[in-house]
């Protein structure tokens, strides 16, 4: 397959040449935007149990993780800041480690079922505070450190995205044997799989019995 290449004569430079790409954004999507949590978006963040976090660290690397758990999993401190759990992952830290060297980060928080997401644009920090950790405990496990983000900007985002992906419609969910499992993937991309599938099974099943014994 060879390689695309991008013609010069039609990259975007500049602000001016992106926007006369584009009729002016609606009015309503101009007043949306907020610097504090409304009742709104606090009760959104309390129903929401998914969210993305983008990052960017040092030499301008960019990072989107998600985060997930119980509804209300996100606490909100007051109007201004939200506290995230960090629970156990990979231990990769790329997030916290973008965080580090840069504490701007952007949250889309979901609900399942509901087509509108919110946006949330701040600057993050990283505690190890006990009492906000102990707040956060799941079966008295309590997160190792947490995200607080100081908010600038947030406003509800249109289902436009979402009603052309149709992501909640059941009609549209794909088979999840339709691709092989998260550790065959992996390493058919990197090291290359076994090819006994009986080796191949029991390293999936190892992979569950550690998402069940590591989840908090």
């Amino acid at each position: 397959m060879s390689g695309f290449e991008l013609q010069p004569e039609f990259l975007i430079a500049d602000e001016a040449a992106l926007r006369s790409l584009y009729a002016p954004a609606h009015d309503l999507a101009l007043k949306k935007e907020r610097q504090t949590l409304g009742p709104n978006a606090q009760a959104f963040i309390q129903r929401s149990p998914f969210l993305c976090i983008g990052t960017q660290g040092r030499g301008g690397k960019a990072d989107v993780s998600p985060r997930g758990d119980a509804p209300g999993f996100v606490r909100i401190l007051d109007d201004g800041r939200v506290a995230i759990p960090d629970r156990p992952g990979n231990n990769r830290l790329d997030t916290l480690d973008n965080i580090v060297a840069n504490p701007a980060v952007g949250l889309l928080f979901l609900i399942p079922g509901y087509d509108e997401t919110l946006r949330l644009n701040g600057r993050a920090s990283l505690t190890t505070q006990p009492d906000l950790l102990a707040s956060m405990a799941v079966d008295g496990k309590v997160p190792r450190l947490a995200i607080v983000v100081d908010i600038d900007e947030v406003f509800l985002h249109c289902a436009k995205a979402f009603r052309r992906s149709h992501l909640w419609d059941p009609e549209h969910r794909q088979p999840r044997t339709a691709m092989p499992s998260l550790v065959q993937m992996i390493l058919e991309d990197t090291s290359g799989a076994p090819s006994d599938p009986e080796v191949m099974a029991q390293m999936d099943e190892n992979l569950e019995v550690a998402y069940r014994q590591t989840m908090y």
